[in-house]
């Protein structure tokens, strides 16, 4: 019988907190808005402490958070988000509150290869050792797994804020709203990017506005990039503003135009469609990822 575990996507708006083993076998579930660091994981620490009372210990917790954070077992602050820019968050042990209270092993990473770690185990690349997955909605984030390994190194990965030059579409006033870059791909093709410059949340755009082809080209310029770099398998595209379906195709057709044929492999010149993909788990891929760093704590393997 697998044990049970818990698992917190912790988000920039609000915490998901789950039990469970799995994706299709979540016990419970309760989401918290992200207010102060004390309020916010008190709410959290209490309901896994509930759970436990209700249906026995659990074995380990896995935490999949907003960054940046400090990975490195060895640090002092291992287990602290860093240098964010979410007021009142900045060098908060997030690991610690939950391992000293709980008593369990707990798994940390970032919140998107949390997520890509859940799509590996149970979503859309399932099968597969060397896959992206990136976030598009409020923030923008990337991660991933590299021959069956998650991204880590000097920090772990921060995809959302690389440089792409500024379509001669953009509009001209529009700097970014990036606090620490401007017109990074976060800066200038996030949800608050896009509320800015066009003065309206995505969802109230029209399918056919023009701040779908912008959007479309910032995004595709990206995945190329990650492309000709890490050469992944497949990419997994989610977030709140992938929820215009009406994206994928833009993206897809525009990432094929900017490789301009230079990389020769069947999923990007024949089969697209498979290739840039929606996240099989939907809403629960931070969650489920979440679950499985959990698992993987509980194995030993952090």
């Amino acid at each position: 019988m697998t044990t049970r575990v818990g698992g917190i996507e912790a988000g920039g708006t609000k915490f998901v907190c789950v039990v469970g083993t799995g994706p299709e076998d979540i016990h419970a579930q309760v989401r918290i808005p992200t207010t102060t660091p004390e309020a916010t994981l008190g709410a959290a620490l209490a309901f896994f402490q509930e759970q436990g009372l209700q249906g026995g210990r659990l074995g380990a917790l896995g935490i999949a958070s907003f960054g940046p954070l400090d990975l490195h077992p060895g640090s002092p602050t291992y287990g602290f988000i860093t240098s964010t820019a979410k007021p009142g968050w900045k060098n908060v042990d997030v690991v610690g509150a939950f391992r000293r209270a709980l008593d369990i092993p707990v798994g940390f990473d970032t919140d998107v290869n949390g997520a890509a770690l859940g799509e590996g185990r149970w979503g859309a690349a399932r099968g597969l050792d060397t896959f992206v997955y990136l976030t598009v909605g409020t923030g923008i984030g990337g991660g991933g797994v590299i021959n069956h390994q998650r991204m880590h190194g000097l920090i772990h990965p921060e995809m959302g804020h690389i440089w792409l030059p500024r379509s001669p579409d953009e509009v001209p006033s529009f700097q970014g709203v990036c606090p620490y870059h401007g017109g990074c791909f976060e800066g200038l093709a996030s949800g608050p990017a896009l509320h800015r410059r066009w003065g309206g949340q995505a969802e109230t755009l029209p399918e056919h506005h023009p701040a779908w082809a912008l959007e479309a080209h910032y995004i595709s310029l990206a995945i190329s990039n990650f492309i000709a770099t890490l050469s992944p398998q497949r990419i997994i595209l989610g977030g709140g503003v992938m929820e215009q379906k009406h994206l994928y195709p833009l993206v897809r057709d525009e990432v094929r135009r900017l490789l301009n044929g230079y990389i020769q492999a069947p999923s990007i010149l024949e089969r697209m469609d498979a290739y840039i993909v929606p996240p099989a788990l939907g809403g629960l891929s931070g969650a489920a990822g979440a679950l499985a760093l959990a698992q993987r704590a509980l194995e030993g393997g952090g």
